[in-house]
């Protein structure tokens, strides 16, 4: 895991990341929220601090919090009832099964050429009946921000294309702006779907 210029700026930044994440309610949370069947397992992938993996264990759910910065983990691990692991995209297949899958700005970070087959795994990872929050910055193209970090971008039809595929349905949809670390900010789409 060394070596990713993306884990490198969150590792550095962590701190930085964790006061502006925290400081932010994100509106898909409570989306996710209520469409998850009470007491479920979740998977929170790129879990960042783990701000939303503790209020997801908050709401009476088992918690699986992976990120693949050893800074993120570290604070992700101090929160209350949640479980964190220093784990990549490539690792999922490993977790077991899930109830629920949040990922909030973390596929962004993988190739667009990869995102089919890390959809493929969350699905084969998600229980019948399960349900998916994925967050995304949209535009074109893929590259790194000005920090450093990789990102690809989708619009809202290539995402839902992307999700179907991958079987998963689309139920509910949020977007927005908001800042990022990188002291930009940038258009978002929030996806809820159903396995």
């Amino acid at each position: 895991m060394t070596g990713n210029p993306t884990l490198t700026v969150y590792d550095r930044m962590a701190d930085e990341y964790r006061e502006m994440a925290t400081a932010a309610d994100f509106p898909g949370l409570d989306l996710f929220l209520k469409a998850l069947r009470p007491g479920g397992r979740v998977l929170d992938l790129g879990c960042g601090p783990g701000h939303e993996a503790e209020r997801i264990a908050a709401a009476g759910h088992e918690v699986l919090a992976v990120d693949g910065s050893a800074e993120m983990i570290a604070m992700a691990e101090a929160r209350e009832g949640v479980t964190a692991r220093h784990a990549m995209f490539d690792d999922i297949p490993d977790f077991g099964l899930f109830d629920g899958i949040w990922a909030s700005f973390s596929l962004l970070h993988a190739p667009r050429a990869d995102l089919p087959r890390h959809l493929a795994d969350l699905r084969a990872a998600s229980r019948d009946g399960a349900v998916f929050g994925m967050a995304m910055k949209t535009g074109d193209g893929e590259g790194p921000d000005r920090l450093g970090r990789f990102y690809a971008y989708y619009d809202e039809e290539n995402l839902r294309d992307l999700l179907a595929q991958s079987g998963f349905v689309p139920v509910d949809a949020l977007s927005g702006t908001s800042p990022g670390l990188a002291g930009q900010t940038q258009p978002w789409l929030f996806l809820l779907s159903r396995v």
